[in-house]
């Protein structure tokens, strides 16, 4: 760099610089590799601006790494001496953030706070730029992190051509940020869309950044070729090869760009994750809010000229604009889902093995969708995992259970007995099939109750019954403390034993009774009498034995009452783990006690003396 100047002065910026780095550093930018897409941004935005006044002007961006430093040359507008002082000093003079906005708005951005953030990272800026504009000479602005910079005219062949170019000297601690390899990554992650040709230039060699149209903008012979590009795209910035891959487009918003289907089930409470371009810069590669809730089974890559980035350019504003282009991409997404449905079912189904769930959450609230998509959404039934709509062929009245733990209750003995039951326990798809019965007339949705199962349970002789009134009794009389009735039945499969119907209103009744006695122990009067008034004498749980099961008839035929008592109180304590549901202090303890008297009849030895 030629150092003839024309004319030198000192000058030192108006607020701590020391803090306001550390402002940039720790709570505007989240890493300090936002350097260089600030020195990118800068570049950009210049070479628009001459462009604006000359469109056939040379649009480049060059970055040098030499020196163990960087040099950053656009071949943009540039400055004049009155315009370096009046963007510069305004960052200066104030440490507010209206005038930090206000002077990146005044001037596209191309120095302001941009310019600054690369003190994050370096000791000393210097700036050397000449105006496109007039026969001005060039310029240098040369600022350290002290506070101090000066400014001086050059002769003007210190920069014959117009354009700026930047100069950085690492700060101890910070030369990683300046290594080759560092530099090339950065640039390609930050600069690949952008639209003027960019180039990094180490140890000799000429790395070309750029890779413009965008992939999902360019064109391919066949569809097949354009979605392998794509694919191709995603495992190289987003880490993985999609299931599939949407298109996105919405031109009102100067949104373009591509949705990937994640190959693997998420959990739905995952969000963000999606990179999102700003004319072509990277802005994030977390975004959130981008997509509507119910997608989360896509990954984004968009790029787009009118949403509002925030201040550190990091994230998006969330505001009108964002959320029309949720519901917009959202909108192409359903509409990928509808096509699939329409005219590529196989592609619809191996979707759906993977991602029923986030399917489910959005048919929940689009009729149209539910009955495209219906016919392939898989349920856990006493059927098999099928078809929702399958199911509701093969039984007019569709059972639902509410809980996963009902249902695990029912289903071998249902299944048995022919009666169709849907597991509605699981996230959204109880809602699902109560409204069934809206998108396919004809059928019925009913909620499962004990009367139900107990229906299709076959009645025992009256003369076993009757033979084991004994037993019944003593059984009845163990278990009416635990607030549940038993009956004798045969069923299916005969390896159960015992079946437990606990329906929603026994679990309310006795959800009740034990708080009742948890206020009641802990000396809570005025409570423990409200939920006692509360008392509901209506249906309570029921345990059918089956006399089918030859354990079942021994037990039956027991003659000792502390033994049929111990041994029915170990068929309900089986039956209640079979439910999975949690089980109250007074269940536990039978459990237990249930357990150690049927282990001390087996273990008892009677004395020969007696």
């Amino acid at each position: 760099m030629n150092d003839a100047a024309i004319s030198d002065a000192d000058h030192t910026f108006q607020v701590d610089l020391r803090g306001l780095v550390d402002l940039l550093s720790h709570h505007l930018y989240s890493s300090p590799r936002v350097y260089l897409r600030e020195l990118l941004q800068n570049g950009v935005d210049a070479v628009t601006a001459r462009r604006a006044v000359d469109p056939q002007a040379e649009a480049a961006i060059t970055i040098t790494v030499a020196d163990g430093g960087l040099r950053v040359a656009d071949t943009g507008v540039g400055l004049t001496e009155a315009d370096v002082h009046r963007f510069l000093a305004t960052i200066g003079r104030s440490s507010k953030r209206d005038a930090l906005e206000s002077a990146r708005r005044d001037y596209i951005g191309q120095f302001g706070i941009g310019l600054l953030a690369c003190f994050v990272v370096a000791d000393e800026i210097t700036v050397v730029t000449r105006s496109a504009l007039t026969d001005a000479p060039p310029v240098e602005w040369k600022a350290g992190a002290d506070g101090r910079y000066t400014v001086r005219t050059l002769d003007p062949s210190a920069h014959e051509v117009p354009g700026t170019t930047v100069f950085l000297t690492p700060r101890r601690g910070s030369e990683a940020w300046f290594a080759p390899e560092r530099v090339i990554e950065l640039a390609r992650d930050f600069g690949a869309l952008l639209p003027y040709r960019v180039t990094v230039v180490a140890a000799g060699e000429h790395i070309p950044i750029t890779e413009t149209p965008a992939v999902w903008d360019r064109p391919y012979p066949t569809v097949g070729l354009r979605r392998a590009a794509l694919s191709a795209y995603c495992e190289s910035r987003l880490g993985f090869t999609p299931l599939d891959v949407i298109d996105l487009d919405v031109p009102l918003a100067g949104v373009r760009g591509a949705a990937f289907v994640l190959p693997e089930a998420v959990s739905p409470a995952m969000r963000g994750k999606h990179r999102v371009h700003l004319k072509g810069m990277l802005l994030t590669e977390n975004a959130d809010g981008l997509l509507p809730d119910w997608a989360f089974f896509v990954r984004c890559v968009v790029d787009t000229d009118t949403l509002r980035p925030t201040a550190s350019r990091e994230s998006l504003y969330d505001d009108e604009s964002l959320a029309g282009v949720r519901d917009a991409l959202g909108g192409h997404i359903r509409d990928w889902l509808a096509d699939l449905a329409a005219h590529d079912q196989p592609r619809l189904a191996r979707f759906l093995s993977v991602h029923h769930l986030g399917v489910k959450a959005l048919a929940r609230h689009d009729d149209e969708l539910l009955r495209l998509v219906l016919p392939w959404l898989p349920f856990e039934t006493t059927d098999g995992r099928i078809a929702l709509d399958e199911f509701a062929r093969r039984h007019p009245v569709v059972h639902v259970t509410s809980t996963v733990e009902e249902y695990r209750q029912v289903a071998p003995i249902a299944a048995a007995a022919g009666l169709g039951v849907v597991n509605g326990g699981y996230t959204y798809d109880l809602d699902l099939v109560y409204r069934l019965a809206e998108i396919r007339p004809g059928t019925t949705v009913a909620e499962l109750d004990p009367d139900t199962v107990t229906a299709h349970l076959d009645a025992v002789d009256p003369a076993v019954e009757l033979g084991a009134a004994s037993f019944l009794a003593h059984a009845r009389a163990a278990l009416d403390p635990l607030a549940c009735d038993l009956s004798l039945r045969t069923f299916q499969p005969v390896t159960v034993p015992a079946l437990l119907l606990d329906g929603r209103d026994a679990r309310g009744e006795r959800g009740r009774a034990e708080a009742e006695q948890e206020a009641a122990g802990r000396g809570d009067d005025l409570w423990s009498g409200i939920l006692g008034s509360l008392r509901d004498q209506g249906p309570r749980a029921q345990l059918v034995l089956n006399h089918l099961n030859p354990l079942v008839r021994r037990i039956a035929g027991l003659a000792d009452p502390e033994l049929a008592r111990a041994a029915v109180e170990g068929l309900y304590g089986q039956a209640l783990l079979l439910s999975h549901r949690p089980l109250t202090s007074a269940e536990t303890g039978l459990l237990g006690r249930s357990f150690l008297g049927l282990l001390e009849r087996a273990v008892h030895q009677p004395n020969p003396a007696e």
